[in-house]
């Protein structure tokens, strides 16, 4: 059984920076894909940014220049580093990681509970 733990969401004004922490824990046998998602009131669901093993990165073009995500595979945690923050970004935020777990060789998604990032001033 595997637990994804977010945090480091908050209130911060435009052009702040925000820094997202998700922890997973449990019988972790191998990480592959990390990923942030985010979903805004009324609006679809949108994939922000991806780090698999080989530590590739990819982001939405809505955030690309601006957020950066990292992954600490000692503390089995990903990271998502929000800078230049506008108001759309605004959302809430939660990590999905691919993992193994031991006993089984197949891994599978595993979500977070999610942290409210707002962006306002």
């Amino acid at each position: 059984q595997v637990q994804l733990v977010e945090s480091g969401g908050g209130l911060v004004q435009p052009g702040g920076s925000l820094r997202l922490s998700c922890a997973a824990s449990g019988s972790i046998f191998s990480i592959n894909v990390m990923g942030w998602y985010r979903q805004a009131p009324g609006k679809q669901r949108e994939l922000v940014a991806t780090i698999p093993s080989s530590g590739n990165t990819n982001y939405a073009d809505s955030v690309k220049g601006r957020f950066t995500i990292s992954r600490d595979d000692a503390k089995n945690t990903v990271y998502l580093q929000m800078n230049k923050l506008k108001p759309e970004d605004t959302a809430l935020y939660y990590c999905v990681a691919d993992i193994a777990v031991f006993g089984r060789g197949v891994s599978q998604n595993y979500w977070g509970q999610g942290t409210q990032v707002t962006v306002s001033s």
